[in-house]
């Protein structure tokens, strides 16, 4: 579990092919948020819970199956890209975010980038069938950043970006036409799920109502 707050921007040092996966190595900087890192753990990268399976000189790394290159950006990456980092959150932790699994539900495309007076908009774009998990004022982890939904038309929705997220996380990299990872409120999806099991329940019921009732003779 992660809550979205970035720690750190990593660089993904080396990549290399293993049959349908990447085994990928990241360069951390903030060896006092990473530095007693240690094999198992999970980090996110871009939004992505990963497991460290190796640790070098301010390095880990990473296996990224081939489900998880299907779902995320991660198969984009090459060496000297810049990731955002953070890891697990400790059950001591400050909530400054979200609660963020790391479980990726889509890939957004970047639609609209506007300079506004002391902030930024972004506007992405994302499939139509996510529509019922994302509300205005909501919460969603754009390559791992918890942010503010400010609005939501029509398979798309805008952000507010403060100076502060645009200079410490990749936000400031991306670019219109580029993929995000996308994470809907897990919160958001428990509720639609739990309104659909209700609506079966309610429809079964009035079914075997009317079966029993038709036995009957009515």
């Amino acid at each position: 579990m992660f809550t979205g707050i970035v720690k750190d921007i990593g660089t993904i040092a080396a990549i290399r092919r293993q049959g349908s996966n990447l085994h990928i190595c990241v360069r951390y900087e903030n060896e006092q948020e990473f530095g007693d890192l240690a094999i198992d753990e999970s980090v996110a990268i871009n939004g992505t819970c990963q497991t460290v399976v190796a640790l070098g000189d301010k390095t880990f790394d990473v296996n990224t199956i081939e489900e998880t290159l299907k779902k995320t950006t991660l198969g984009t990456f090459a060496p000297g890209f810049s990731v955002n980092l953070e890891r697990a959150l400790r059950p001591s932790d400050r909530l400054g975010g979200h609660f963020v699994q790391g479980h990726v539900d889509c890939v957004g495309n970047v639609l609209e980038v506007r300079e506004l007076d002391g902030s930024r908009e972004i506007r992405i774009g994302f499939p139509e069938e996510f529509q019922p998990f994302i509300v205005p004022i909501g919460s969603i982890a754009i390559d791992g950043v918890s942010l503010t939904v400010a609005d939501v038309k029509e398979n798309s929705f805008s952000v507010a970006i403060i100076p502060y997220t645009f200079e410490n996380t990749t936000i400031n990299h991306l670019k219109v036409g580029g993929g995000v990872n996308l994470e809907f409120d897990i919160l958001g999806k428990y509720i639609v799920k739990q309104q659909e099991l209700v609506k079966n329940v309610t429809g079964n019921a009035g079914k075997i109502s009317e079966s029993w009732l038709s036995d009957l003779g009515y």
